[in-house]
C-alpha cells in the first residue's frame, strides 16, 4: 500500500468536488443570499439555531460558538445556538421520538425572524425534517445545507446548498467551508472595522 498515493488522490479528490461546487453557479448566489438573510436577522434582533446529527452536529456547533465566541477578532456575541443539549436530547428521544429532537426546540424557543440552518448529507434526516416544519409553522426562516441529491430537505428549506460529493467526508468538507465564509461575509457587513 502506497500511503503517499492514498493522500494525494483524497486530497484531488477534494479538489474536484470544490471545483464543482465552486462552478455551480447557484453557489454563490445562494450563499449571497443567506449572507443579507444572516444579517437582516441579526440587524431585527433574531436569533439563529443550528441542528444537525453526528458530524452535522459538529458543525452545528461550531458555527453556533464563531458568533457567540469569536470568528477571526474580538467583536460583541450574536446569538446562534445548536439544538445540541443531550438532557433535551435524550429526554424528547425517549418521551416523544428521536424524530422530534430539534422540532420541539424549535416550538419552545423559535420566533418569527428567527433562522434555522439545519444541516445534512443525506437532507433526508427525519429529525431534520420535522425541524423545519416546526420552524415553517413558527415563521422561521430556513436554509439547508444538503449532500447527495439533497433529498426531502431540498423542497423544505426556503434556501439550500448542496455539498456535490458522494461521501460524507467530502460533503462535509464543503459544509464547514460554506459555514465559515458565511460568518466572514456576515462580519464584514456588520463589524467592517474587524477587517
Amino acid at each position: 500500500m502506497n500511503v503517499e498515493s492514498i493522500i494525494r488522490s483524497s486530497l484531488e479528490d477534494a479538489q474536484n468536488v470544490l471545483h464543482k461546487f465552486i462552478h455551480d453557479p447557484q453557489t454563490i448566489k445562494v450563499m449571497n443570499q443567506t449572507t443579507q438573510m444572516i444579517y437582516e436577522v441579526f440587524r431585527n434582533r433574531g436569533r439563529i439555531f443550528t441542528c444537525g446529527n453526528g458530524g452535522s452536529m459538529c458543525d452545528a456547533m461550531h458555527f453556533a460558538e464563531e458568533w457567540t465566541g469569536r470568528f477571526r477578532a474580538d467583536r460583541q456575541p450574536l446569538p446562534a445556538m445548536a439544538l445540541s443539549d443531550p438532557a433535551h436530547l435524550t429526554c424528547v428521544a425517549n418521551d416523544f421520538g428521536f424524530d422530534e429532537v430539534f422540532a420541539r426546540s424549535i416550538t419552545a424557543f423559535g420566533h418569527p425572524g428567527d433562522l434555522l440552518i439545519a444541516i445534512s448529507t443525506s437532507g433526508n434526516s427525519q429529525n431534520l425534517v420535522r425541524a423545519l416544519e416546526a420552524a415553517k409553522s413558527a415563521e422561521i426562516k430556513t436554509f439547508a445545507l444538503l449532500g447527495k441529491d439533497g433529498g426531502q430537505m431540498k423542497s423544505m428549506a426556503d434556501l439550500w446548498l448542496i455539498a456535490p460529493g458522494q461521501t460524507s467526508d467530502r460533503i462535509q468538507e464543503i459544509h464547514i467551508m460554506v459555514l465559515h465564509i458565511l460568518i466572514e461575509a456576515v462580519e464584514r457587513i456588520i463589524f467592517p472595522e474587524n477587517y
